[in-house]
């Protein structure tokens, strides 16, 4: 989710409305990296490290829920499904893509996609934090202090992935 739209649902929306778009980027981040593990099964680190890290953004949406109906909203406390149309349609526009891409190439633009995403959720986390502090709600403050350094882990393995790979792809070595 672009800050555009965050601030969007931010106005009018309080801090329900930061939940709100927390929950929804975290989504996002759930399914790229759901998605990332399913497109390169045959890099084992990729595969299973992606499934792993997709956990943290499931619990995380959990806890938003929680805490969201506390203000009021009813937000689903599970992932969107892998196999919902909108996924599925994602997931096929990517492959369809990739097909004309060699693997390195199309996982280091899956990891740049994937450490965009889990950039705009950690900004996500911030504005949260800031407005949780701001309004002396203790419990979501709390709340983003202990999801947010997870989101900030997984944007810096994808980082971490996207060098390890960027010269080989590059340079074709």
């Amino acid at each position: 989710m672009n800050l555009t739209a965050l601030l969007r649902g931010l106005t009018g929306g309080g801090l329900g409305g930061a939940i709100a778009a927390v929950h929804r980027s975290e989504d996002d981040l759930a399914l790229a990296l759901l998605q990332l593990s399913e497109r390169h099964p045959q890099d084992h680190e990729i595969h299973f490290v992606a499934r792993d890290l997709a956990g943290w953004s499931h619990e995380h949406l959990r806890r938003l829920a929680a805490a969201g109906h506390a203000q009021g909203l009813h937000l689903h406390p599970e992932p969107t499904d892998p196999s919902s149309l909108p996924a599925v349609l994602r997931r096929a526009a990517g492959d369809a893509l990739g097909r004309l891409q060699a693997p390195t190439v199309r996982l280091l633009t899956d990891l740049r996609d994937l450490h965009r995403v889990a950039a705009g959720v950690s900004l996500d986390w911030e504005v949260l934090a800031q407005s949780a502090q701001a309004a002396a709600d203790t419990d979501l403050a709390s709340l983003a202090a202990d999801c947010h350094p997870q989101t900030l882990r997984q944007m810096r393995w994808a980082n971490a992935q996207v060098k390890e790979l960027a010269a080989q792809v590059v340079l074709g070595g």
